[in-house]
């Protein structure tokens, strides 16, 4: 029994832009990188569907609504922040070096 070969992303990018240039047909490609024809065109057809949202900017409403806010951990932050800088003024106070405002 034959192991399946495995392909690692590097190289399936490697064959899909090839194919994607259209300089060699598919089976030369094929023929070149040692892999079926039917295959090239898959990591082909997988690499045009996949670049569009590759190419994204992320600056688009949708994109910055989707990513996840913890809320809760900023408030933490800001209290924490807001004690720091009681903290401080008082002791910038007992210093003399704060005026009373």
């Amino acid at each position: 029994m034959t192991q399946r070969r495995q392909f690692g992303a590097t190289f399936k990018a490697k064959v899909a832009v090839e194919a994607i240039k259209g300089s060699k047909t598919t089976n030369e490609i094929a023929s070149l990188y040692e892999v079926h024809p039917t295959q090239v065109a898959q990591w082909k057809k997988e690499a045009l569907e996949v670049l569009p949202k590759a190419m994204a900017d992320g600056r688009t409403k949708a994109a910055r609504d989707s990513r996840a806010v913890d809320e809760e951990q900023l408030h933490r932050k800001i209290g924490q922040q807001a004690m720091e800088i009681d903290f401080l003024k008082k002791k910038l106070r007992q210093l003399g070096l704060l005026n009373e405002s």
